[in-house]
Order: C-alpha cells, then sequence, then structure tokens
C-alpha cells in the first residue's frame, strides 16, 4: 500500500531526491519549498506547498491541508536547512545566527509535530530528521549550523523516546558533505574564510572520509528510505551518518 511522505524544502537537492525515491516506490508525494519556481518544476502528481518551515502559522495550515487531503500522514522528513553564515565567532551577526537556527532546528520542531499530530490517531509512523555530520562534531566558522544540528539530534532522540510507545519511529540522518550546488556555496565560503582555495577545501573535505570522496544525494535517499521501511522497524531514536566516515572535519 502506498505511503503519504510529506518532505520539507524536498523541490531540490537532497529533499528533492529522497521525494523521487519515495515515488519511485510508489508512495504518494507531498513536497514543501520557499523556491516558487523549483515548485513549479516538480513531477505533475506530487502535492506542493510554498512554505516556510520555520513559521508557525505556515506550518499549521499545512498541516491542516495535509489533513484535509490525505486524512493522515505516514511518513514525514523533517529535511529544510539552511548553511547560515560562515564566520568566526568574535564576528557573528546575531541576526545571521538566529536565522540559522531558526530554519534548521525550530523549523524541524515544528515539522515533527505536525507529523505527530497526524500520525498520533493512526497509532503509526515514521519521522526523520535531517541533521548533518556537524552535529555530531563541531565545525569551525559554522557555529550556528553546527549548534543548530546538534540540536536536531537531541530533537530527535526526545520524540524517539516520546512516541515510540504509541508506535512512532524518529531517527535523524546526518549526511557529510554532499555534491551538489549547496555544498559548492558553502565550501566557497569556508575558502574565503580560512583564505583557501575552493579546490583545497573540496579536496580536504573529500580526504577527510575513510572513502576519500563526497557523498551524492541518492545515498542520502537510500538510507531515508530504509528508515521508513520495515526493514528499520527496530530502529529509532538513531543518528546514522551517511559520509563515507568524516574523521578529519577541519581541512
Amino acid at each position: 500500500m502506498s505511503r503519504r511522505v510529506l518532505i520539507t524544502a524536498g523541490a531540490s537537492g537532497i529533499g528533492y531526491a529522497m521525494a523521487t525515491a519515495f515515488a519511485a516506490e510508489g508512495d504518494r508525494v507531498w513536497i514543501t519549498d520557499v523556491d516558487a519556481g523549483a515548485l513549479a518544476e516538480a513531477p505533475a502528481e506530487w502535492q506542493r506547498t510554498e512554505c516556510n518551515s520555520a513559521d508557525d502559522a505556515a506550518m499549521q495550515a499545512l498541516e491542516q491541508a495535509v489533513l484535509a487531503e490525505w486524512g493522515g500522514l505516514d511518513v514525514l522528513v523533517a529535511n529544510a536547512g539552511i548553511k547560515g553564515p560562515t564566520a568566526g565567532i568574535e564576528e557573528m551577526d546575531r541576526a545571521e545566527w538566529d536565522a540559522c537556527v531558526g530554519v534548521n532546528l525550530t523549523g524541524a520542531m515544528l515539522a515533527a509535530r505536525l507529523g505527530a499530530r497526524l500520525m498520533l490517531p493512526a497509532g503509526s509512523g515514521v519521522i526523520t530528521f535531517l541533521s548533518s555530520t556537524s552535529g555530531l562534531h563541531g565545525t569551525p566558522f559554522r557555529t550556528p549550523y553546527s549548534a543548530a544540528k546538534w540540536g536536531v539530534i537531541g530533537l530527535m532522540k526526545s520524540v524517539a523516546m516520546e512516541l515510540g510507545p504509541k508506535g512512532i519511529r524518529a531517527n535523524a540522518i546526518c549526511p557529510g558533505s554532499v555534491n551538489g550546488p549547496r555544498i559548492d556555496r558553502v565550501i566557497e565560503a569556508e575558502a574565503a574564510a580560512k583564505g583557501m582555495t575552493p579546490d583545497a577545501v573540496r579536496e580536504g573535505y573529500a580526504s577527510g572520509t575513510a572513502l576519500k570522496r563526497l557523498s551524492g544525494a541518492s545515498d542520502v535517499a537510500d538510507m531515508a528510505l530504509f528508515l521508513a521501511s520495515d526493514r528499520a522497524r527496530m530502529i529509532t531514536g538513531q543518528a546514522m551518518a551517511v559520509d563515507g566516515y568524516t574523521y578529519n572535519v577541519d581541512p
């Protein structure tokens, strides 16, 4: 039976890869995004909502829309995130900090709340958070992003304990550096902050993994499919790294 799957920030990048993977399994897919143009280009059979995941009122409106259209939810992927500023802590701008934590952490909470409300009546469901390997270790010059992604792990573990007795599992995926436009922008900003070339930073990212290469969006999508499947029925409260095993975090 096809599942009802909602993915925040699903119109591009990792979110789009996950949406495509679930759709290929025959699932019904609903994506949100702040990019109206990207939403318009998604497959016609997908439901879509232009929505800022950190906007409480918008997320409550989305909850009511999903309830009216689908009557509930089986899988929620809290994927929305932004890279935030790249700067030393002594230069950190409060507004940029708040914006990064707002989308990455508060947005994850609002998505989880939506998922819980739509899953509890059925007594089953899967909530998957997108954290990062930056949620498993510190990342120089990206303190708001790292702090928010650590927070996502704590959020996930608490949600898993709250909702597990009610039939709902919660886990987090922690991607490393994933090939694509987003990591290109991160690398450029980090190179500027550290006085390095983008190529040197990229090589440092890859050489700091056991597999000596960066992940792809499809690698993250495969983990999302697994965690939502019955094969993962005893997996909850876990932070699953998809990164080729990062052991050097400062290229």
